[in-house]
């Protein structure tokens, strides 16, 4: 490893509060004091004065589980670190606090024809927080994950020191943290490299698949034809209709794609929801039955297929963020995420989890099934080159429990694993079978924190 500065000089640690916390998901709340430090000298001072019940950093809460929470400790809150302190117009790079967001990062690049190397389904998604789970998007098969565009980054080691970070310098380091869920250290800066665009819009083609075998065909027959693909699948459906699915896939579109009104400002993007969620959404009101009445009508409005048509940012990439706290739809109990990986091969399992899935009834509008490209060397990275398929549940939803550890078991079986930014249930003896770089993991982290003074309510049932 390199040699490490002592950082900036500790400065008085900011004021906390106890708050109760959760992940987006709204289960598993926790109570721990809450710091938002304006800069790293406070950071520093928060870590230097930590309580034994141990240290979280925390972005914009994004992660749908308890990874952002530290019951009993003390989690710190990286939102008001939020400058992009330099950006080349360019060559693209981006240099910015942890703080900063993902769309910050597209409304500064955009206008030069820079956008962000990966986008998970949220813009609302800290440098950090997308560092630290390693997160990735629509054009996995194409770009990787997030951190591969990260040519270093800036970390608060849990002694005090800081360093930085380079993937040829400190591999073991940098790879540690990048998808290590903020155990090896605080990420306090990182540059970003962006990715060149000629518009904010996208060309998207889509095509409606009637099971489970065309989808898998058709998303196989994408990878090598578009950077962006998803397929939004009836989890609901059976028999004939299993897996049956609407596939969206494009790039970003060239000016003489846009319609003459929007080629006058061919990179115009306004973020911002349209609508928000109100508080008091009844529990129940996602079952077998309405989320069976959505999925047909959504089926059955796209089209069979269809070719060219020009899509925004927000309606491509992040549908959801329209709406504020879209969370809250799932009632007063929640949410589970659940986000496999199984090597190609392995295709058996995909159809297996959705014939459990369909068979029990239990509902989920938001099923994504996608390929990944190849894996990067993080530790706890969670893609592979592989079938992934992401649903969300309410968490109240009868028997989900024994689906889900079912589904572990296929998946566990076949040689994948579920994603650590997710995942809010698996038991630790699981996860340590389909993370086989666990063991590095815990070692490399007792070296850096021998006290244990990083943790998280996710790494302590996880034993990590």
């Amino acid at each position: 490893m390199p040699e490490r500065s002592a950082g900036p000089a500790a400065a008085a640690a900011p004021a906390s509060r106890a708050t109760e916390l959760t992940g987006w998901g709204r289960v598993a709340p926790s109570t721990a004091r809450l710091a938002e430090p304006a800069d790293p000298a406070q950071v520093a001072g928060l870590l230097a004065a930590a309580p034994a019940h141990g240290v979280i950093a925390r972005g914009l809460g994004r992660s749908y589980n308890n990874a952002a929470q530290c019951g009993g400790g003390l989690v710190i809150g990286t939102t008001a670190m939020h400058r992009i302190t330099s950006f080349d117009a360019s060559t693209g790079l981006a240099t910015c606090d942890a703080g900063v967001s993902l769309e910050q990062l597209m409304v500064a690049g955009l206008p030069s024809g820079w956008f962000v190397p990966v986008s998970p389904g949220t813009r609302q998604v800290t440098v950090g927080g997308a560092i630290a789970a390693d997160v990735h998007g629509k054009n996995h098969h194409a770009a990787g994950s997030f951190a591969q565009h990260v040519p270093w980054f800036d970390l608060l080691l849990p002694d005090g020191r800081q360093c930085r970070v380079t993937p040829g310098d400190d591999p073991r380091l940098f790879w540690a943290t990048a998808g290590g869920m903020g155990l090896t250290g605080i990420i306090l800066a990182a540059a970003v490299q962006l990715k060149p665009v000629l518009t904010s819009r996208v060309r998207v083609d889509t095509v409606r698949t009637a099971d489970i075998d065309e989808t898998m065909a058709c998303l196989s027959d994408t990878d090598d034809r578009y950077g962006y693909t998803v397929a939004w699948t009836d989890c609901l459906a059976r028999g004939t209709s299993l897996g049956r699915s609407v596939i969206t896939s494009g790039d970003f579109a060239a000016p003489g794609d846009l319609a003459p009104r929007d080629r006058r400002d061919p990179l115009a993007f306004r973020p911002g929801a349209r609508l928000g969620a109100p508080r008091g959404f009844p529990g129940g009101l996602l079952n077998p039955v309405t989320v069976g009445l959505a999925n047909e009508v959504w089926y059955r409005k796209a089209p069979r297929k269809r070719e060219g048509e020009i899509q925004t940012i927000g309606a491509f990439f992040h549908p959801l963020d329209g709406i504020r706290n879209w969370n809250r739809v799932y009632g007063p109990a929640g949410f589970r995420q659940y986000q496999f990986v199984v090597p190609f091969g392995q295709e058996a399992v995909v159809r297996r989890a959705l014939e459990r899935i369909s068979g029990a009834r239990a509902p989920s509008f938001v099923t994504v099934l996608k390929r990944f490209g190849p894996a990067d060397p993080g530790f706890l990275s969670f893609p592979l080159r592989g079938w992934t398929l992401a649903l969300d549940f309410p968490a109240a939803t009868r028997g989900l429990a024994g689906l889900l550890d079912q589904l572990d078991g296929d998946v566990l079986d076949a040689g994948g694993r579920v994603y650590l930014a997710k995942d809010s249930r698996v038991r630790p003896e699981v996860f340590a079978g389909m993370y086989p770089r666990l063991e590095e993991f815990r070692k490399l982290r007792a070296e850096l924190d021998p006290g244990g003074l990083l943790a998280s309510d996710l790494s302590r049932r996880l034993e990590i």
